[in-house]
């Protein structure tokens, strides 16, 4: 059975086990998690110039919509300061500095009634995180960056916790993606044909659950969780912020949710980082997740940004900020 706890006191083992049971733990907007809210909305509502970033869907071509937001993107997602308004969150929560690791977090764009589905907006299928390479013991965490409905949310499909899916993971190679996929999102407007794991079955979505919380409310769940994005139908691009964590001595037990149908091929753990001093795991560790067919193809092991995405003057513009 799965649980939502809310702004619960619990400290962050018992609440990393809770996680790992297939519970959710939802919480209230706090000092760091506002912070980096702001710094995103900053950031996107230069990015859109005169216009609303929530409406500017309906007065611009999708093409334009996708070169803003492709451009966007990589500049919030590697401005050396969202690293450090992480870190302050995980501070605020009580995680280990040591122990815990952080990726970069990702900005999502979500619009309305079908205007961008794929590419640099794209609607994510059912799924599970660990069918992209995720380790077991990865934890997600999500923020909504303006005011969400129901309607514009994510969703939970709590039946397939412990139920396997049939799916193509085992198809599913992080390295290639890294080095084709993810760079190639902007290319990707009427539709998406980027190798991703899906479901190879016809599945049963409901109930499910959706969590609506505050601008810099924080939803936490297991990258062990099937979930998916909502159709959005509220009228407003919906823009979030997600990004996770790993607590380093889960990873080396090799700990965490259990893995009832996760199958890929390759690790995703060099992308994360101290949350001290963000030094990236060592190799005997990276040693425990890899195999001889994950290194045996040429694949990019990090992803990189090319340059022209990190413009220099976009970064230096909100950096004082």
């Amino acid at each position: 059975m799965n649980t939502i706890y809310f702004d619960s006191d619990v400290c962050d083992e018992v609440r990393r086990k809770k996680l790992y049971e297939g519970q959710i733990f939802v919480f209230s907007p706090c000092s760091s998690t506002i912070a980096l809210c702001n710094f995103a909305r900053e950031m996107i509502e230069e990015a859109f110039g005169s216009l609303d970033p929530r409406t500017a869907q309906y007065h611009m071509p999708v093409e334009e919509y996708v070169a803003i937001a492709s451009k966007l993107k990589p500049q919030f997602i590697h401005h050396p300061r969202t690293k450090s308004l992480i870190q302050n969150i995980l501070k605020e929560f009580e995680c280990h500095p040591q122990r815990t690791y952080l990726d970069v977090p990702r900005l999502r764009t979500c619009t309305s009634d079908g205007y961008l589905t794929n590419g640099v907006g794209y609607a994510f299928h059912p799924h599970r995180d660990t069918w992209y390479s995720a380790p077991m013991s990865q934890l997600n965490w999500w923020l909504p960056i303006y005011d969400i409905e129901s309607e514009s949310a994510m969703a939970f499909h709590p039946k397939y916790w412990n139920e396997p899916v049939e799916n193509d993971s085992k198809c599913f190679n992080y390295y290639k993606y890294n080095q084709t996929g993810r760079k190639n999102a902007s290319q990707h407007i009427k539709s998406d044909t980027r190798i991703q794991p899906k479901p190879q079955q016809t599945l049963e979505l409901d109930p499910q659950v959706r969590v609506v919380c505050s601008v810099g409310g924080v939803v936490i769940f297991s990258g062990a969780h099937l979930h998916s994005t909502v159709p959005n139908t509220s009228g407003l691009t919906r823009y979030s912020i997600d990004f996770r964590t790993v607590n380093i001595d889960d990873v080396i037990a090799r700990g965490g949710a259990p893995n009832i149908d996760s199958a890929p091929v390759g690790t995703s753990l060099r992308d994360f980082m101290r949350c001290v001093d963000l030094i990236r795991p060592s190799q005997d560790i990276l040693d425990l997740y890899e195999t001889e067919e994950s290194l045996a193809e040429d694949g990019m092991l990090i992803y990189q940004p090319a340059e022209n995405e990190l413009s220099q003057k976009s970064l230096s513009a909100s950096v004082s900020r």
